[in-house]
């Protein structure tokens, strides 16, 4: 397993968007922009069941996710991996997303019926540009 420097890790403390890659059945890329955590081991992410990424991940567990600086283009970290998928603390993490990312307590877009998951992938393969003489 890879891990991730400090320095690698900061981009994951900021507001950044990230893009997330999993593979369809036809084995093409799909690519989703997440708002994107780090837990000191794994990335982070959460989703819902019923979208593309969940059914990919237990199709093809291999993900990537993707963080660029908005500031400073080459400024990059790339990280891939399995990915695991859980419901437990899902509704939580998904408010806490929200606070780093909208400033709000509660996610304010959650329906009735919706299942969130919390994605973690574990580094395999970490990539990075501007980052501890990367």
């Amino acid at each position: 397993m890879a891990k991730l420097s400090e320095q690698e890790a900061s981009i994951f403390e900021e507001p950044y968007f990230a893009v997330v890659a999993t593979t369809r059945e036809d084995g093409s890329p799909q690519q989703t922009v997440v708002w994107v955590d780090y837990d000191g081991e794994n990335v982070v992410f959460n989703t819902a069941e019923g979208r593309a990424k969940p059914k990919n991940i237990r199709r093809n567990p291999k993900v990537s996710v993707h963080v660029t600086h908005p500031e400073d283009p080459f400024k990059w970290v790339s990280v891939a991996g399995p990915a695991e998928m859980t419901t437990e603390g899902a509704d939580d993490h998904i408010d806490k997303m929200a606070k780093k990312y909208m400033g709000v307590d509660s996610y304010p877009y959650r329906s009735d019926d919706e299942q969130r998951l919390i994605v973690r992938v574990k580094p395999e393969h970490v990539n990075s540009s501007g980052y501890d003489g990367s």
